[in-house]
């Protein structure tokens, strides 16, 4: 079995509007999402031998918080994640090595959430269960889904992965501490 772990990035700053949307970084309650995240997937055990990263300020800066992995990572920034649709998203989870056995992806959505639903199995959707509840009503800034994945990453496919877990920021007490 092989792990895929889809982290929205933390909350970013709208404070700048000059600023172009790229080069957007965390604000405070990112920051302290992230840094919550962090320490649940620590808990969780959850520490994936590589990290596919969109480019974006805001996504690099959720890595920073989530690091330095148990193991160490091998983090590629990857300009082609940058706000991709999740049939991108797909097509670069089928170039990871067939020895990873758990791949942790940054990024950002519509298509991150697009993702998610494309490989949850729907039936367990339909069954609803809260946390494929909760990941078929949105995927907040922050938000961690897990997956276990039984073919290999270059056979990937959509309904191809079992949905273990959807954590969001808010059910991280330390996330929404005030500033």
């Amino acid at each position: 079995m092989r792990q895929l772990l889809l982290l929205r990035h933390a909350k970013s700053s709208w404070d700048d509007p000059a600023l172009p949307d790229h080069a957007r970084p965390l604000n405070a309650r990112g920051r302290r999402s992230a840094q919550a995240m962090a320490e649940a997937m620590r808990e969780l055990r959850l520490s994936p031998d590589i990290v596919f990263v969109s480019s974006a300020r805001r996504t690099l800066q959720t890595l920073e918080a989530l690091t330095p992995f148990e193991d160490g990572a091998l983090v590629e920034p990857m300009d082609a994640l940058y706000l991709a649709p999740w049939q991108q998203l797909l097509d670069e989870l089928r170039r990871v090595p067939e020895t990873a056995r758990s791949l942790l992806l940054i990024g950002h959505n519509p298509g991150l959430h697009d993702l998610a639903l494309a490989l949850a199995d729907p039936a367990t959707l339909a069954r609803g269960g809260a946390d494929a509840r909760r990941l078929a009503e949105g995927y907040p800034t922050g938000a961690l889904a897990e997956f276990t994945i039984a073919s290999p990453w270059r056979q990937l496919a959509a309904g191809g992965g079992r949905l273990v877990r959807f954590l969001a920021p808010r059910d991280l007490s330390a996330a929404e501490q005030p500033a």
